[in-house]
């Protein structure tokens, strides 16, 4: 059985694609297939690289003392 890398459900954007590289005002991507792009399009030739990917930044968790734990 193979393992999949990225959930099914991966928004398919320029800014995650094999072929865009992010341009220097970080408004559009550079694309080897298509050209200039929006960050937000994507096109047939599209490949998820997940390399690309932010991840989303974990929620803070709350600061417990020692009284909290007491009984």
């Amino acid at each position: 059985m193979k393992r999949k890398l990225y959930n099914k459900d991966v928004k398919k954007q320029c800014d995650v694609c094999f072929f865009g590289k992010l341009s220097e005002d970080g408004e559009s991507v550079l694309c080897r297939k298509k050209g200039i792009m929006d960050r937000d399009e994507k096109c047939r030739s599209f490949s998820y690289d997940a390399t690309k990917r932010e991840p989303k930044i974990p929620a803070e968790l709350p600061e417990y003392s020692a009284e909290d734990f007491k009984i």
